[in-house]
């Protein structure tokens, strides 16, 4: 169950390094799904997280102050609806598709601005 457990962490801390960069993938759950699964499966990988320069000090922000920066959620949103619009844009005669984009972009930007801003 550990194994399962570590290789479910990875993922996840891989999904979650992914999601800095792409708008529409969130960093932030992924990062604690990983902190989780690794404190249950490996004291090492859980230590090595926490104490590391960006996933750290993004874990234990968000855990204590259950907030978003304000720069962090503009940059978010920003991407998020940029990035929604130029695939809009592209994706030409597939209407349910748009819709589904649209209703991900909208869902999306509703959970970033449900959290307190951190100034």
């Amino acid at each position: 169950m550990k194994v399962l457990c570590k290789a479910f962490a990875f993922l996840s801390l891989g999904l979650g390094v992914v999601g800095m960069f792409l708008p529409v993938l969130p960093t932030t759950p992924f990062l604690l799904l990983s902190a989780y699964l690794f404190s249950k499966s490996s004291g090492r990988y859980y230590e090595w997280l926490l104490s590391h320069k960006w996933f750290g000090t993004y874990i234990r922000q968000f855990s204590e102050a259950r907030s978003i920066p304000l720069r962090i959620k503009i940059v978010s949103i920003s991407m998020l609806w940029t990035t929604i619009l130029i695939s809009l844009w592209g994706i030409d005669g597939i209407l349910w598709l748009r819709l589904l984009l649209l209703l991900v972009a909208v869902g999306v930007t509703f959970h970033i601005l449900s959290f307190d801003t951190r100034r």
